[in-house]
């Protein structure tokens, strides 16, 4: 059994995912971001970042793993899925992920919270942010134009860029013209799996559209958040 510490966002969303398509059991331990949860003693001693998401597995010695990218290499080690063990097979998946975890990631992120969450709208933040947002798309698109998946196979790769880039109107960032890019989100999409592990935990808003009450109150909430320092996952 793998203890999850998560919450709705991308980068907790890439971990229920892999549990999901993996079919290993687990059980969802929320936490409440906004509340500080967190950075609470008890989850620092999983996760001394204080970050979402952690695992904690049980049938392993109850041994912790922090950082997203890391879990996914760990389940995916353990499980002998999602990764191929051959040398290049598996450097293919490992140079795609940390594209996501160096590049998509933190691009996203810092549009949210020039876009979204920062009191002031300081545009050239945001147009640096979005504009490299939208050049990561590019990378991704061309690759894409020759391959069905990011790395030969579905992998765990495909699956950390995914939880990503399914939010990207929540990030300001459009997709005209990124017609490959488009087929593969809508192809991973469809997976059953998927399909459950971004219902856990299920978000307050739909991320992949401009919002409403719902999504003003998540907004203002994640700007009390950056305005004290915190961070959403």
């Amino acid at each position: 059994m793998i203890d999850l510490y998560t919450a709705a966002t991308p980068n907790g969303h890439k971990v229920s995912i892999a549990l999901e398509e993996m079919g290993l059991p687990y059980e969802l331990k929320v936490l409440n971001l906004s509340a500080g949860e967190q950075k609470r003693p008890e989850f620092l001693a999983i996760c001394p970042n204080g970050r979402i998401p952690a695992i904690v597995d049980r049938s392993a010695n109850d041994f912790a793993v922090f950082e997203s990218g890391a879990i996914l290499i760990y389940l995916a080690e353990k499980t002998g899925q999602l990764m191929p063990s051959d040398p290049q097979g598996r450097s293919r998946v490992l140079q795609w992920l940390m594209f996501q975890m160096g590049g998509i990631g933190p691009m996203m992120g810092q549009a949210n919270v020039f876009y979204r969450y920062f009191p002031e709208k300081i545009q050239p933040a945001i147009d640096r942010y979005q504009g490299e947002c939208r050049r990561l798309f590019g990378v991704l698109n061309d690759h894409l134009a020759q391959h069905e998946y990011l790395a030969g196979d579905y992998s765990i790769a495909d699956i950390a860029n995914w939880a990503w880039v399914r939010t990207h109107r929540w990030s300001g960032v459009e997709m005209d013209g990124l017609d490959h890019l488009k087929r593969w989100r809508d192809a991973i999409r469809q997976r059953p799996a998927v399909l459950r592990g971004i219902e856990a935990p299920p978000s307050s808003i739909d991320l992949t559209k401009d919002g409403d009450k719902a999504a003003e109150k998540f907004a203002k909430e994640a700007q009390r958040m950056v305005e004290t320092g915190q961070s959403r996952s």
